[in-house]
């Protein structure tokens, strides 16, 4: 069988049967739609619908593998010109994926291949390490770790800066999981509309720590004397003295020397760093003082060290997604043609205990075609498959080759990552 035309044909009875559930979004006959076909990955763009009754009728008839709108407002949102749309502005769009950072459970689920010297290896690369081809090949994969550590960025994002920083408000922040390996933000604000792509581009490294100058936020170097940061000022000073103090209270010995590790620093440097340790905390809460002078730091350690902070403290996004005023992201209630699963809608108060690949509430739960007692056999023909689980079950890991009988979401995840073929 057709492994596509069977995909095309369970996902066009989900919008059959949810044609009256599916959600709209604002200013809906303002935006343009694009579809990607199971016939071909080329996207259809320059699309518009007056009203949700006509994109569900477009999904039924049409059952495209991935359904996505604008975040922009046009006037004449289906022209095929970008300068005869009539641009009104733009909702700012944050896209935190997995694809684009990396998470320690990547080392166990992700694997590539080398297409020229046939090197393979696990977690995430760009390059072989063997020979330094970049004809890399690989296959992304998920697990409640990863999409937890993409969930906690978008947390972190809300709460860290969008609200105290920005002073956005809760009813104009819209939130999805993508149906993959991430979620979605929409800010919906009239302000926020009218920014060009420079201004985006400023708030991305803001929220990223990305491009932050130490020197402008307080840290100096005066003869012999350092000069810290205050955590009285706003903004980023105040957001690296709290991390600061959160590390020197609740982290071990040992945790902060892993961490100061990872940031690079010598030996010698975390030994005097650690030595010191009660004194800097002293110095910390001192308000009306910011000295900071600690033996063996001098400004580039301090600059290493801070930089180390603000990578930590920043949030993982990515960037050219929030800075393309005419990007299309993923329609809420649509299918994601890589999984199978839902675009699933939430609002702040659902993120915080959403678990996406084993969710109990039937209203949030992405997992459209889940079925207890329908299995489906299947024949895999990627050369491994990691071991996946899904509504508390382990499948996997598997070979190519092996023919396996698994629960039916199972199946429709495995064909929609292209690694089984319907047996």
């Amino acid at each position: 069988m057709n492994e596509n035309l069977y995909l095309k044909r369970l996902f066009q009875a989900y919008y059959k049967e949810s044609k009256l559930k599916l959600p709209t979004v604002s200013s809906f006959n303002k935006r343009e739609f694009g579809f990607i076909p199971w016939e071909k990955h080329v996207m259809i763009r320059h699309t518009s619908f007056t009203n949700l009754k006509d994109l569900s009728n477009y999904l039924i008839t049409n059952t495209p593998k991935h359904v996505y709108s604008s975040g922009s407002l046009y006037l004449k949102p289906d022209n095929s010109k970008m300068d005869k749309k009539q641009y009104q502005g733009c909702d700012l769009i944050i896209d935190v994926d997995v694809d684009h950072f990396y998470t320690p459970c990547k080392d166990d689920h992700d694997y590539w291949i080398c297409e020229d010297c046939k090197n393979m290896g696990t977690g995430m690369v760009t390059k072989c390490p063997k020979c330094q081809s970049l004809k890399i090949k690989s296959l992304t994969w998920i697990c409640e770790k990863c999409l937890k550590s993409a969930r906690n960025e978008i947390i972190k994002l809300i709460d860290n800066f969008l609200i105290p920083d920005f002073d956005i408000k809760e009813q104009d922040i819209k939130i999805s999981f993508s149906g993959h390996r991430g979620y979605h933000l929409k800010i919906e604000n009239e302000e926020i509309r009218t920014l060009s792509s420079e201004e985006r581009r400023e708030i991305v490294d803001y929220i990223t720590g990305d491009n932050i100058s130490l020197e402008v936020i307080g840290l100096r170097e005066d003869r012999s004397n350092i000069y810290g940061l205050f955590k009285e000022t706003v903004g980023w000073s105040h957001k690296i003295v709290s991390k600061l103090e959160n590390i020197l209270k609740s982290y071990s010995n040992d945790e902060i020397d892993e961490l100061l590790k990872e940031f690079g620093m010598k030996e010698n440097i975390i030994k005097s760093f650690l030595n010191s340790k009660n004194y800097f905390l002293q110095i910390l809460s001192n308000k009306t003082s910011n000295l900071w002078n600690i033996e063996g730091f001098g400004i580039k350690s301090w600059e290493t060290f801070l930089n180390g902070i603000v990578r930590k403290i920043g949030v993982e996004v990515d960037k050219p997604v929030s800075i393309d005023i005419h990007r299309l992201i993923r329609y809420p209630g649509s299918l994601h043609g890589k999984t199978g699963f839902k675009v699933q809608e939430l609002s702040l108060d659902e993120i915080e205990d959403f678990d996406p690949l084993n969710e109990n509430s039937t209203t949030l739960n992405p997992i459209v075609f889940e079925s207890k007692k329908v299995k489906q056999k299947i024949e895999i023909v990627e050369e491994r498959v990691p071991s996946t689980k899904i509504k508390g079950e382990v499948y996997g890991p598997y070979r190519k080759g092996d023919i396996v009988e698994v629960p039916h979401h199972f199946a429709v995840f495995f064909l929609c990552k292209e690694v089984a073929k319907i047996k």
